[in-house]
């Protein structure tokens, strides 16, 4: 992104890329964090 935003459409599209970024670090993060919680009930 240049820095700037004009337009609605430019925000809409911004924030819309980012709320899709973090919704997937958070799935990755969630799925990484059952694992690990099962993993450890196997002891």
């Amino acid at each position: 992104m240049h820095g700037i935003i004009y337009t609605l459409q430019d925000f809409m599209l911004h924030t819309k890329s980012i709320t899709y970024i973090l919704m997937g670090v958070g799935l990755i993060a969630l799925t990484t964090f059952w694992c690990f919680l099962t993993d450890r009930d196997d002891d």
